[in-house]
């Protein structure tokens, strides 16, 4: 048996192709200016694969089309049934988390117009469009993204990604050029596009200067293995059910939270752990520093040799390896386009899902 992979539709058309690339476009560098849809040299374009359905933690699997490519068995994830979720939130009783002298009801966790603040001193002062936004139009930053901008699994690590950067999203969000990779099936990425739609242009500018100026902290540890736990859903984020035994990982990344509770109560200190198949990080280390002999252009080309960005280019070293692979599959599907990505195409011409799984863990694994 094989894990469901989803297929994507744009404007009628199906696209079911993943591949690597990374998470800008490096459109300055002469290095990475094959013309958009010619291979890197000597190798031919991968053959087509599916979207697997994995990527998008979900309490009931999307509709999709089988395969026989992706691994040798799983089981559907399954929804997990916790406090925070379970009843209505809660305005009395405070949760206090061990490293932290704050303390905030369920009500107070669930309120978007006001982004739990466990650590107020890690982090700058945040600007009113980060800590409160703008009621009722505009979430807070900082509830999704956390009040420093570490980010979680389901959303951007905004933390030291260049503000130059961080203002294009937003403008490809409201233009059409950035879109969800399933348009409505993982609600994180509709949500932003939603709260993009109602950002202004100094409320943008003001965020993402905000974000840039932050320090991005270790967030993931990357383990490899060929089993793993057998997972439910939490949220938007895979966790462990206990007692739940092991399934082999596959063709699979699998990041998770350890703790579904500490994760739904918005923990911005807490680790995550990603699990990757056996050798995953040696292959992604080639592939990222050479191009493994033309098969792609090198990652350190214009990701700087640490892969910690330069310039305007983003960094990509210790970021949540689960938010990269979605975006490199908005990449190579077209739900990530317009000028600016074209570049990218030759890069990612020639790689298949285990190459791009391999860059990702070998990204993922080094520090911030």
């Amino acid at each position: 048996m094989s894990l469901p992979v989803a297929r994507v539709s744009f404007a009628g058309v199906s696209i079911a192709r993943v591949s690597f690339t990374t998470l800008l476009v490096c459109a300055t560098l002469t290095a990475c200016s094959t013309p958009p849809g010619q291979p890197v040299s000597g190798h031919a374009p991968a053959a087509e694969a599916a979207v697997p359905a994995w990527v998008f933690p979900l309490s009931a699997p999307i509709r999709a089309a089988p395969t026989s490519a992706m691994m040798p068995t799983t089981t559907a994830p399954v929804a997990a049934t916790t406090p925070a979720a379970a009843t209505a939130p809660d305005t009395i009783k405070f949760i206090h988390l061990p490293n932290s002298t704050a303390g905030f009801t369920r009500a107070q966790l669930s309120n978007r117009f006001a982004a739990p603040d466990w650590y107020p001193t890690s982090h700058a002062p945040m600007p009113d469009v980060v800590a409160r936004g703008r009621v009722p139009d505009l979430y807070a930053c900082g509830y999704c993204h956390t009040p420093g901008g570490q980010g979680r699994p389901e959303n951007a690590a905004l933390a030291g990604l260049p503000s130059e950067y961080i203002v294009q999203q937003v403008m490809d969000f409201k233009s059409g050029a950035r879109r969800a990779l399933l348009p409505g099936v993982f609600p994180p990425a509709d949500l932003m596009i939603h709260e993009a739609m109602q950002t202004t242009s100094d409320e943008t500018r003001i965020a993402a200067e905000y974000f840039s100026r932050e320090t991005l902290h270790p967030r993931v540890i990357v383990l490899e293995r060929s089993r793993v736990p057998r997972t439910q859903v939490v949220g938007s984020v895979y966790t462990p059910i206990a007692n739940g035994g092991e399934e082999p990982l596959g063709t699979r990344l699998i990041e998770l939270a350890r703790d579904g509770e500490q994760h739904e109560n918005r923990d911005d200190q807490m680790r995550y752990v990603a699990y990757v198949p056996p050798g995953s990080i040696a292959r992604g280390r080639a592939l990222a520093r050479t191009g493994d002999h033309g098969r792609t252009v090198a990652c350190v080309t214009c990701h700087g040799k640490k892969l910690q960005g330069m310039a305007a280019i983003p960094p990509l070293a210790g970021r949540s390896p689960s938010y990269l692979l979605r975006q490199l599959l908005a990449f190579q599907t077209g739900a990530r386009s317009g000028p600016a990505t074209q570049p990218m195409q030759p890069v990612v011409a020639n790689l298949d899902i285990s190459n791009m799984i391999d860059v990702i863990a070998f990204a993922a694994s080094l520090p911030p």
